[in-house]
């Protein structure tokens, strides 16, 4: 035994055989107090045999030469039942005292993030393939004609999430996105804008106008016979309502001989209207004539650039790379070629067309991952392959209906580059696949893109992408944002029901757009409509205010000692629920980025803070400023990692333009906080002085020019003013509505005093007829009276019935009354 000696070991025989506990242990503690511990406490086996014989250590204090001892041998025995090593720090030669042992604290699993994949359909736990390293590629716009709100829809929701994973979970994102500048739909738009400009150009008599819109009218009106689809038909419809209407005035003007330029600007007028009828007519003649290639690059050029501009002013932030097919034509012809050589594609009359039941029957593939249920919708699959390639003869090339393009014989009028099958353009699925499996490689962690993309878009990506790499796991994860509404109705670009992100943009805010996207799940439906927008609107306000409410209170200047004040209980509840909120929001974020529930807690934070304030402010206490601020900037963060604070504000929504926020606030608030001082204090010595005109100048100040510069004051009784520096056409929004309702409180007042005066003279009125003519004048009811001037008989002569009498009689006894007061008023001098 380390540290033992024999010369000065315990004898311990008779302390051990008495039989009772307590008196054995009082025993050894009378014979520990005696014996001296010149070997720092070195154990014996005598020692390890007494020892072994308690169960612990006495409760009795006065017992402490025992307790010394227990300490100090169960240090380095582990215990008095331990017959392994001991546990915790070993003793040493000279028997030193041991730390005791420690255990960690229980704590719950921690939520991993899940993610909806279309894939499967669930939320599932998002695992990168390659640590916190993750690889995105989004479907990016075919850029033929204004960005919308539906565009708008899926890259503000991707960049939500893009933001999440890379801001709030700490994921490397690399993030990829296409764009489509080689499509059936940019050809034909780029190919009539082409002739129709040209047709513009050579400037036709008014005459000729009418003829060529009547004949372009008769194919346009065939193609409405033969529209099935409802919405498309009532958008056809209403075009050739509009063609008619804008007709009528120039055959008008012609039959009267007009000339000149209100007979041009007819024309113009027609030409606008019927710019859609003429193109579609021009091109059925002379689409064929289209040859030069840069007329079909020049469309998506200007498109993508407008593009953008509306993703920078929606502050969406641009991605890590940007691919355009035009550029990638030489991969995807390799790639189409490694799919042939696989034995997935065929080549048929110049195109080359993927081989979905070879796909779909060899072992370790399958055709429609994302919906099988679609397989074989000839609609969805004809509007995949493009207006331009659904011809009769085309669809007679494939071997199955199901089969798509991969790339496409160019037919006179079309772009094209050279290849091995002869001179064609890409299909339109295998865009994406070529351009992200070059910089991607053979397997992606994300692939996102709008929801009606899923069939037959994204199956055919999934489908040649894993017959290029011969793999089954191109992508990992599949998201897919919702649809969006406008009003309730579907939107559409082809039914020309859409509203452009700059239309939007004209009547909203980027942070308020983004707010309404936010309110709702990326995945789901989203209405766009005034309801939806005024929900954003109502948010903005409310954590705007309590930015504002903060921003006061810290500049406030206080001793920097006097800022770290106690806390009472109020404090401590809301640091609590401030830590509970913080809980509540991480599990809405890894529950499929649920920033609707996210905004929910935040509001509800806001809304306790609201609570906590105003309870100081009735007490006249200035609430907790170090507490408010770490709210705030939480807040404050949260909203940038979403993306609705676009500048380096250190707390709340920037003012004034792009990057001049911080030195705007940062320099005038000064001044202006020794503006409201003065003020409140000329405002006090008005009261006191009675200067009714100083506090209407002093109230001018606040309601009228102050707000004009963007900046609000609150007066309070009892407190400072407050002093808040806003969005100058908010501010003025919020008067004009603060006039509006002030105003529309006046007109009620004034419609109430008018119906109260009507009544009081219809009552007047009334009570001057004396009771013996009141039922003289109602001829078409009565037509016999009795010397009272009540009625005995009805309209037919008939005589009135005892009940019909009795009521009458009550009628007749009630105007009575009613003449008598009137005569009564008259003699005291009231109104005649």
């Amino acid at each position: 035994m380390a540290g033992s000696s024999t010369e000065h070991a315990p004898d311990y025989r008779a302390i051990l055989g008495i039989s009772d506990e307590a008196a054995r242990v009082r025993a050894l503690d009378a014979h520990l107090s005696t014996r001296s511990y010149v070997q720092g406490f070195a154990l014996s086996q005598a020692d390890v045999d007494a020892f072994r014989q308690l169960s612990g250590p006495p409760a009795d204090p006065q017992l402490f030469h025992v307790a010394r001892w227990f300490r100090h041998v169960a240090a380095i025995l582990g215990g008095p039942r331990t017959t392994g090593p001991p546990c915790g720090l070993q003793a040493t030669g000279r028997g030193r005292r041991a730390q005791p042992a420690w255990s960690p604290p229980a704590r719950s699993e921690p939520c991993q993030l899940r993610l909806y994949n279309s894939l499967t359909r669930r939320k599932d736990v998002f695992v990168p393939q390659d640590g916190r390293r993750v690889t995105w590629y989004c479907c990016g716009p075919t850029v033929y004609d204004a960005s919308h709100m539906g565009h708008a829809r899926s890259y503000i929701s991707f960049d939500i999430l893009r933001r999440v994973l890379r801001d709030y979970f700490k994921f490397d994102v690399f993030y990829c996105m296409n764009i489509t500048d080689i499509d059936d739909k940019i050809i034909k738009r780029a190919r009539q804008n082409y002739l129709f400009e040209r047709y513009r150009e050579t400037q036709p008599q008014a005459v000729q106008v009418l003829e060529d819109v009547r004949a372009a009218l008769q194919p346009f009106s065939t193609k409405l016979q033969e529209t099935a689809d409802p919405d498309k038909r009532q958008m056809l419809e209403r075009l050739q309502r509009a063609v008619a209407q804008a007709a009528e005035p120039l055959e008008a003007a012609l039959r009267a001989g007009q000339a000149g330029q209100e007979l041009d600007g007819r024309v113009q007028v027609l030409l606008e209207e019927a710019k859609d009828v003429l193109s579609d007519w021009l091109d059925s003649m002379h689409g064929s004539e289209v040859t030069d290639n840069s007329i079909f690059s020049e469309l998506p050029k200007f498109w993508e650039a407008e593009f953008h501009k509306d993703m920078e002013a929606l502050n969406v932030l641009p991605p890590d790379v940007l691919t355009r097919v035009s550029e990638y034509v030489p991969e995807i012809v390799d790639f189409v070629q490694k799919i042939v050589d696989n034995g997935y594609g065929y080549a048929s009359n110049g195109s080359v067309y993927f081989d979905t039941v070879k796909f779909a029957n060899s072992e370790g593939h399958s055709y429609g991952k994302l919906v099988p249920e679609a397989v074989g919708d000839q609609k969805a699959l004809h509007e995949g392959e493009g207006d331009l390639s659904i011809s009769a003869e085309r669809l007679s090339e494939k071997r199955s209906p199901s089969d798509f393009a991969l790339w496409k014989a160019s037919k006179p009028g079309e772009p094209s580059w050279p290849c091995p099958w002869g001179k064609g353009r890409p299909g339109w699925h295998i865009e994406c696949s070529a351009m992200a499996g070059t910089l991607l490689g053979a397997s992606m962690d994300i692939h996102g893109g709008g929801f009606d993309l899923r069939f037959p878009h994204h199956d055919n990506e999934l489908a040649q992408s894993e017959a290029y790499f011969e793999n089954d796991c191109w992508v990992r994860y599949f998201l897919h944002t919702g649809h969006l509404t406008i009003a309730g109705c579907k939107m559409s670009k082809s039914l020309k029901n859409f509203v452009t992100i700059k239309d939007a943009l004209k009547k909203h805010s980027a942070r308020q757009l983004r707010l309404a996207f936010l309110m709702h799940s990326w995945k789901d439906t989203l209405d766009y409509s005034a309801n939806t927008m005024e929900s954003a609107l109502q948010y903005e306000r409310l954590l705007n205010e309590f930015f504002l409410n903060v921003k006061d209170l810290l500049r406030s200047p206080v001793e920097v000692a006097a800022r770290f004040e106690k806390w009472e209980d109020e404090e401590t509840e809301l640091n609590k629920s401030f830590y509970k909120k913080k809980a509540a929001v991480h599990q809405a974020l890894c529950d499929n980025v649920d920033t609707r529930t996210v905004l929910e807690e935040m509001r509800a934070l806001v809304g306790q803070c609201n609570l906590y304030m105003a309870a100081r402010k009735a007490a006249r206490r200035r609430p907790h400023r170090v507490l408010l601020e770490s709210i705030a900037r939480y807040l404050t963060h949260m909203l940038k990692i979403f993306g609705a604070i676009e500048e380096e504000s250190p707390l709340g929504f920037p003012v004034g333009g792009a990057g001049t926020s911080l030195s705007l606030e940062s320099t005038v608030m000064p001044y202006l906080q020794v503006l409201s001082e003065f003020r409140e204090g000329v405002r006090r010595i008005a009261r006191e002085h009675r200067v009714p005109e100083v506090l209407q100048l002093s109230d001018a100040l606040r309601d009228d020019i102050l707000p004009e510069l963007g900046v609000r004051l609150e007066d309070h009784e009892g407190l400072p003013t407050v002093v808040k520096l806003v969005d100058r056409d908010a501010l003025l929004r919020e008067r004009e509505e603060k006039q509006r309702v002030e105003e529309e409180k006046r007109r009620k007042k004034e419609e109430a005093a008018r119906k109260r005066q009507e009544q009081e003279a219809a009552k007047l009125a009334k009570m001057k007829i004396p009771p013996s003519e009141m039922f003289l004048s109602e001829s078409d009811k009565y037509s016999k009276f009795d010397e009272n001037g009540l009625p005995t008989h009805d309209s037919e002569g008939k005589e009135l019935s005892k009940g019909q009498a009795k009521k009458l009689r009550k009628l007749f006894e009630a105007q009575e009354r009613l003449h008598l007061e009137y005569l009564q008023l008259v003699q005291n001098g009231g109104p005649p």
